[in-house]
């Protein structure tokens, strides 16, 4: 029994001691497992974090790329741009060289000429003084030999001097005339050569009525649009009247502000190119347009500006120089003729010794009031001189504007290189139309003028009125008198024409012999 007992005991202590033998092993084991998944999760995570690092660094090296990609093109840009800067800066100074050198010429030769000029007023004074002295010795040998009285003497001799020195005097003029002709066409061809060098411009003709194309017949229709709607909101919408009658796949804008018909224009071809036609796309598109077209202004003036080198302008007078391109006087585009005259201003000012960029600022603004003379009562040259005064410029800019046209009487020298650099540009051919019938009425005026002097026998106006060519009696006016003859004419037409430019007068005195051979 007690031995049964023991081994009973025996054999749990055994069971007990094993048990806790096989949860030492289950506890090890677990331990070794545990640590081993460590392990891994560890090198995974090592891996993981050694993969990222990789990618950041080459996303850190592609991005690096790019931005030294960038930079290399904008330093090339910047090169480029200072490499052009620098021979725009090069021609200019090599213009400015060549105007120094033309300009060191010209006072050269005009120094030549007034040493020319005084020699030969010498030797007119000298011509004049022999005359006298030989007058006199006529007079006392006339006392002695005929045994007149003094004052039949003194009337006799005076007759023959005045026919004898009316020859030589026109003999002398002749002279005179052919050696300062030569130096005049030299030097007139040097300041025309100068002006043509330095202004050489496109000329427009603009009209009341614009025309604009259109794809098919049939957007006639869409333009028109339920009742007249679409047609009515444009014209309100643009100040301008849309004509659509026969002509295919055409519409005519018609108004007298080519600036308005400009905007009108540029609305309806987006219209069409849009295919939206509509009041409410209407008024958006002629608002778009109408705001673009003021930057445009600007940049047109601005551009203008640049053209002359002027600056300093007034922001609102600059705008209205760009509004000036859609301007014209008589078919001559008005910024056009403004920046003729600005470019003549300045070298009538430059041969003279004056202020160039005064005068070219003058001329550029001298017509800047037409810009507004629709708007405005009054004559426009009274018109820009209030805006040039308004707008800050000087007193003799705001008098030369004002006196070119003679609505203010011209006191400076400026005003009057004003008012003949718009002449010049008025008048030059094909700058500008004239009517029928003042051109015809001109034309026999001069024809008139010219047949009614002594010795003339026809007169006929060609080149437009430009050039008058008078044919004179053989018998009746010497070589020597046709000079006279032409001073005379040339004096009479300019007291009595007023004439744009100047009109040439030719003399032409021939004799014929006529015999019949029976």
């Amino acid at each position: 029994m007690i031995t049964s007992i023991l081994m009973a005991g025996a054999a749990a202590v055994i069971g007990v001691a094993t048990g806790f033998a096989l949860n030492a092993y289950i506890a090890n084991k677990r331990n070794d497992d545990a640590r081993g998944l460590a392990e891994r999760i560890v090198e995974e995570a090592r891996k993981e974090a050694e993969a990222m690092k990789k990618e950041i660094r080459l996303q850190a090296q592609d991005e690096v790329f790019h931005l030294k990609k960038e930079q290399e093109a904008e330093f090339k840009s910047r090169d480029h741009d200072l490499k052009r800067q620098e021979s725009r800066l090069q021609e200019k100074e090599e213009r400015l060289e060549s105007k120094l050198e033309k300009l060191a010429q010209k006072e050269s030769e005009v120094i030549e000429l007034q040493k020319k000029l005084i020699t030969q007023e010498k030797n007119l004074e000298e011509m004049t003084g022999e005359i006298e002295s030989k007058a006199e010795e006529q007079e006392r040998m006339l006392q002695e030999i005929s045994g007149l009285t003094r004052e039949e003497a003194k009337e006799r001799l005076l007759t023959e001097i005045e026919s004898k020195t009316r020859h030589e005097a026109a003999k002398m003029v002749r002279l005179i005339e052919t050696e300062a002709r030569e130096v005049a066409a030299k030097k007139s061809k040097e300041i025309l050569s100068l002006a043509i060098q330095r202004y050489a411009g496109d000329y427009v003709s603009e009209q009341t009525v614009t025309a604009v194309t259109l794809p098919s017949e049939d957007m006639k229709g869409r333009i028109i649009g339920r009742e007249g709607r679409n047609i009515r909101a444009l014209e309100a919408a643009t100040g301008v009247d849309l004509i659509i009658d026969d002509t295919p796949e055409t519409v005519v804008l018609s108004a007298y502000s080519p600036l308005k018909r400009e905007v009108a224009k540029q609305a309806l071809e987006r219209l069409i190119h849009d295919g939206r036609i509509h009041p409410a796309r209407i008024e958006d598109i002629v608002r778009k347009v109408e705001q673009e077209m003021d930057v445009k202004l600007r940049e047109i003036g601005e551009q203008a500006t640049f053209d002359v080198g002027v600056h300093g302008i007034h922001p609102e007078l600059v705008r209205l120089l760009g509004q000036l391109h859609y301007r014209t006087s008589f078919s001559q585009n008005v910024l056009q003729h403004s920046l003729e005259v600005a470019f003549l201003c300045g070298v009538m000012a430059a041969e003279l010794g004056l202020d160039e960029k005064k005068a070219k600022r003058a001329g550029l603004l001298h017509d800047i009031g037409k810009a507004v003379d629709h708007e405005v009562e009054g004559p426009h040259a009274v018109i820009g001189a209030d805006l040039a005064k308004k707008h800050g410029e000087q007193e003799d800019i705001i008098h030369a504007i004002a006196a070119h046209h003679a609505d203010v009487p011209p006191q400076s020298i400026l005003a009057n290189l004003v008012q003949a650099a718009d002449a010049l540009s008025g008048a030059r051919p094909g700058a500008r139309k004239e009517l029928l019938e003042n051109y015809v009425k001109r034309l026999e005026e001069l024809e008139g003028l010219a047949t009614g002097f002594d010795g003339v026998t026809k007169a006929y106006a060609i080149q437009a009125g430009r050039e008058i060519r008078v044919m004179v009696d053989a018998d009746r006016v010497s070589d020597d008198e046709t000079h006279l003859l032409v001073k005379d004419i040339a004096e009479k037409i300019e007291n009595n024409m007023t004439y744009p430019g100047q009109i040439r007068v030719t003399v032409i005195r021939e004799k014929r012999a006529v015999g019949y051979a029976k």
